[in-house]
């Protein structure tokens, strides 16, 4: 039975050594967080069976490792300089700031409105300026001088890496399409965020492929990539898919590159929360980065003879994320030989951060050797 208390979870956490707030002897950092040694396994094991299963285990996919800082014309070319924001209210009174549309969900609490219908500061009922577009990227300098010329971002994603090594990795591996790129990484959203643990975080990391295909294809590997996902949730992580649902986007909802985007979401302690989306982004970003830089990027195409634009499926799980729903999933309350509870942790084996226990059940000194002598014959192999 999973946990239904996120407090329970965040508890447990810090108290096993899986995470921790970070910088707590300082007042802690706003939605940041370290892993501890068990939590930095499962976040490995987490990684590389998503990376098996991916990559692989499959022959039209292979790997990148793309420099998280680059120009920033790739994401002036992308639309993020342009398009990734976020609506955000100020309080006039404490001047705590929220993101409206999570006001209006009612993520901070019960919605309060004043005698108009407006929404009110949920911190201390004071009014809120109107909403404002906030870009969410964070923006850092390169070189000595700090001017516009300097700046560089951080990446709010891992899609444009990808994106403008198509060519490289296509005609170094020899690839015909269809055929996809993954790779995960750190990103970085300077968001307001209504505090729900590892959730939603400024750094994060996450789990994305860029599937490269024909036009007239893109519907049929769309539901095929939402289909494949979801089994990896429930059969390789393990998630109840009594838990897990699809969410397809309302046109309103819809990215400025995306024809259909559909969440996998996990039913969390507050209610229902993206695991990962899964986009038809057609072929918007070759296309933008092409017309940005004056570089063609096409696919020679052997049957018809000519050069097109491929269209990209991409399914991008956040890493974080899944690490908390393992955690939701696997906690149990069990009675113990005394009667009383005991909390198991019950990973799936693949996942687990600990593969093997060597525990003695004596501390003769006869004993103890040789339960040494079988950890250090296991330990080459498993976390013990």
């Amino acid at each position: 039975m999973p946990a239904s208390d996120l407090d329970t979870i965040v508890s447990l956490a810090k108290r096993r050594g899986f995470v921790f707030p970070t910088a707590e002897m300082y007042g802690g950092f706003a939605n940041t967080y370290d892993y501890g040694p068990l939590g930095v396994e499962l976040k490995r094991n987490i990684r590389n069976a998503w990376w098996k299963a991916m990559v692989q285990e499959r022959d039209d996919v292979v790997g990148l490792d793309a420099a998280l800082m680059t120009n920033p014309k790739v994401w002036v070319a992308s639309g993020h300089v342009a398009n990734f924001t976020d609506p955000l209210v100020d309080c006039l009174t404490c001047k705590r700031r929220f993101r409206a549309d999570h006001l209006e969900e009612g993520a901070y609490g019960e919605v309060q409105r004043d005698a108009e219908g407006k929404i009110l500061c949920p911190n201390d009922g004071g009014k809120l300026t109107e909403p404002r577009q906030f870009n969410m990227m964070f923006k850092t300098q390169v070189g000595p001088v700090a001017d516009d010329d300097a700046t560089v971002y951080l990446p709010p994603e891992t899609a444009q890496g990808i994106f403008i090594n198509f060519e490289n990795v296509q005609t170094s591996m020899r690839r015909r399409l269809p055929f996809g790129i993954a790779q995960t990484r750190v990103s970085f959203r300077n968001e307001i965020t209504p505090g729900r643990f590892i959730f939603r975080t400024l750094e994060f990391e996450q789990m994305e492929m860029e599937f490269f295909c024909m036009p007239g294809t893109d519907m049929e590997w769309y539901r095929y990539w939402i289909q494949e996902r979801m089994r990896w949730y429930v059969e390789v992580i393990g998630i109840d898919r009594e838990r897990l649902r699809l969410r397809p986007h309302e046109a309103e909802e819809l990215s400025h590159y995306s024809a259909g985007t559909t969440d996998i979401e996990y039913l969390f302690p507050w209610g229902w929360g993206e695991l990962e989306g899964i986009a038809n982004r057609t072929d918007f970003d070759l296309k933008a980065h092409a017309e940005t830089s004056g570089h063609p990027i096409t696919y020679f195409d052997e049957e018809s003879g000519e050069h097109i634009v491929p269209y990209v499926i991409e399914p991008a799980g956040g890493l974080t994320r899944t690490l908390a729903v393992a955690m939701l999933e696997a906690y149990t309350e069990e009675p113990d030989e005394k009667g009383d509870n005991r909390v198991v942790l019950k990973f799936r084996p693949n996942i687990a951060p600990i593969k093997v226990a060597v525990l003695p059940l004596s501390k003769k000194d006869t004993l103890t050797p040789t339960a040494r002598r079988v950890w250090e014959a296991l330990r080459g192999e498993f976390m013990t």
